[in-house]
């Protein structure tokens, strides 16, 4: 099959083994995948990942042990668990130990023909929702999975620090949600187009120390240490940012200022999924280029560029 593998760079080949799922899992193909911060962190070298990237999708099932889930178009939760460990025997299958993330951790990803995930992992995709919507999911549960992990009083004052994909579309759901948040970031013209959206924006430059809550989606090793400074004592931080660069910093101030910090990772597809197809958000505006696979390396290439917002592959 046609695949986009990391190995030092990301590279198109045409004859990638097609994958064979094992006991339980569907074969899935591929309709259309996006390109997150994640994906171009592991070109950069996070987790030491080789393989085929990519774990937003949206596919259709060609193969399953499961007749219901045939030809049926699906999203999918990126975690497989083993379902027997510790961590799955008490509902904490994304933290599982034994467990593969598509396109991140020992499981081939999205940005090929095919790809493989447990049944349990499929969601099916309203029939009236387009591709371009669905393909939104994973990103947008991971901004809903902040609800899960924290509570956020709807008077306290929150920051979304970074303008890019993620933090776009954590401002998107914190303003449908009824949360009055600020988007702050360096680019203008896509803090505009948020403008635009309905969320409250600023410049990063013009932000002020005294947030109760800041979610770092900056993608910078250099954003914890900024989200620092704009917390307040007692105050929460987020942080969604995953980066495969270092970091120095101080935590001094996390101690001095009692600060908490929560790392935020995959949320559920449920929520995420309901939103989108109720209308509460649609995040079609963020699009700013479709490729078809053949040209992925330069769909890499629009992804890192700061002026661009998401990057959408059209499989199939």
């Amino acid at each position: 099959m046609r695949a986009i593998v990391i190995d030092a760079q990301p590279k198109l080949r045409g004859d990638y083994p097609d994958p064979h799922p094992a006991a339980g899992e569907s074969l899935v193909r591929v309709r259309m995948a996006g390109i997150c911060g994640t994906d171009l962190e592991l070109v950069r070298g996070y987790m030491e990942y080789r393989g085929v990237p990519g774990h937003e999708f949206v596919g259709e099932v060609a193969e399953s042990a499961d007749a219901k889930l045939v030809g049926k178009r699906v999203v999918g939760e990126i975690n497989a668990a083993c379902g027997r460990c510790d961590a799955c025997i008490v509902g904490m299958g994304r933290h599982c130990l034994n467990r593969s993330v598509l396109g991140i951790l020992a499981r081939d990803g999205a940005f090929a023909d095919y790809l493989t995930l447990p049944d349990i992992n499929l969601i099916p995709v309203p029939e009236r929702m387009p591709d371009e919507l669905a393909v939104f999911t994973e990103p947008a549960a991971a901004a809903y999975e902040i609800f899960e992990q924290t509570y956020i009083g709807r008077n306290e004052k929150i920051l979304v620090l970074g303008d890019g994909r993620l933090g776009a579309l954590v401002g998107l759901v914190l303003w449908a949600e009824g949360y009055a948040a600020v988007a702050g970031g360096h680019h203008e013209h896509k803090l505009s187009l948020l403008a635009g959206m309905g969320v409250k924006v600023a410049l990063e430059d013009q932000l002020k120390p005294g947030f109760d809550v800041v979610v770092d989606c900056t993608g910078s090793s250099a954003g914890f240490n900024r989200a620092i400074a704009l917390v307040r004592p007692r105050g929460r931080l987020i942080l969604k940012s995953t980066a495969a660069a270092g970091a120095q910093m101080n935590l001094a101030a996390v101690v001095v200022n009692e600060i908490t910090v929560t790392g935020s990772r995959c949320g559920r597809f449920a929520p995420a999924l309901e939103a989108i197809a109720s209308g509460k958000i649609d995040p079609r505006p963020l699009i700013s280029a479709l490729y078809p696979l053949e040209e992925a390396v330069e769909a890499f290439a629009a992804a890192a560029d700061p002026a661009n917002f998401k990057v959408l592959l059209k499989i199939s």
